[in-house]
């Protein structure tokens, strides 16, 4: 990696993990081929005590946005009341009556997944498509997020990088500060200090904490959307790669660290991952009682359900990610 050849660093990092053809031409899923049947049934086995854990932020209108790259928070809207119920202004008949609401939001304001339809690399989409033929006006018609809707259920992996690196750094808090860049011997490092159940390998959910998300509940929601973070560095992509993940999530709106680690780049491992690799990214997870849960139980794998809605086109999605333990 070249700090001062951003376009040259991500030649080299895209041709070293890309995965076109990998999974035939016609693949829409990337990595997540990764995920078999049998994976699935060996993930129910890893439920112990039947603790259920959401891994969802909040969806309203106090955060995280801030208007940054036209995203904003939730819009929630009732159309239908008690008030109106007591009045009887609904129009039903014997008392009958109800609420009804509706919302209006980005697909990617709070927790969600970035389908492989939402990042190109130099015009070209996942497998190599044209990234014109892959989203249109009329939304991804190829790999729309639709097509994972029963894809994202396996088993998960948590490594608490900010618990364990707090430590060693000299932390008040177990939390990474902003900018801090997670390597693949960060990884390492945190696998070895969990143990066993920590593994990462062929078609595991990965989940790495930070902890930025547990100081911005602390301290407020600041720049958390789209400003400095700790996250994984550019050089981790062949560590992704070569450990066969199907996907990775993180407690911070962007995944990757920020500022990244270029002169003069924009979220340069997503152009790595995403159309290259065919890699599906989590952002802005809740795992702080989770990561709590695993240091206490001393096991740190778990069955994850994380299926995005099934929004036709869409190239990202909420979603209410389920930890069971």
């Amino acid at each position: 990696m070249e700090r001062s050849d951003a376009m040259g660093s991500i030649e080299a990092m895209a041709e070293r993990c890309r995965n076109w053809g990998r999974w035939g031409e016609d693949d829409v899923l990337g990595t997540l081929n990764y995920i078999d049947d049998a994976k699935r049934a060996a993930a129910a086995g890893l439920v112990r005590t039947g603790s259920v854990f959401s891994l969802a932020q909040a969806f309203d209108t106090n955060g995280p946005q801030n208007g940054w790259r036209r995203r904003t928070n939730p819009v929630h809207t009732m159309t239908d009341t008690g008030t109106d119920a007591e009045y009887g202004t609904q129009g039903f008949p014997h008392g009958f009556g109800g609420a009804d609401d509706v919302i209006a939001m980005p697909l990617q304001c709070s927790t969600q997944w970035d389908g492989l339809g939402h990042i190109f690399d130099r015009g070209r989409a996942w497998n190599g498509r044209r990234a014109g033929q892959v989203v249109t006006s009329d939304g991804d018609r190829v790999t729309g997020i639709e097509t994972a809707a029963a894809q994202v259920v396996g088993r998960g992996v948590l490594l608490d990088v900010g618990r364990v690196l707090a430590g060693e750094l000299g932390l008040e808090h177990p939390e990474l500060p902003d900018g801090f860049a997670i390597t693949a011997e960060h990884l390492e490092a945190t696998i070895e200090a969990q143990g066993a159940t920590a593994a990462v390998g062929r078609g595991d959910i990965l989940l790495v904490r930070t902890g930025q998300y547990a100081r911005t509940r602390r301290e407020g929601w600041g720049s958390y959307a789209g400003g400095p973070a700790p996250g994984l560095s550019f050089t981790t992509a062949p560590w992704l790669h070569g450990r066969e993940v199907a996907a990775v999530a993180t407690d911070t709106w962007g995944f990757e660290v920020r500022p990244n680690e270029f002169d003069d780049a924009f979220q340069p491992l997503h152009q790595i991952v995403i159309p290259n690799m065919g890699l599906f990214i989590g952002e802005m997870w809740a795992l702080d009682e989770l990561a709590a849960a695993c240091a206490a139980e001393g096991r740190y794998e778990f069955l994850l359900s994380a299926p995005p809605l099934p929004v036709t086109g869409a190239v990202g999605s909420p979603l209410n990610p389920i930890a069971l333990i």
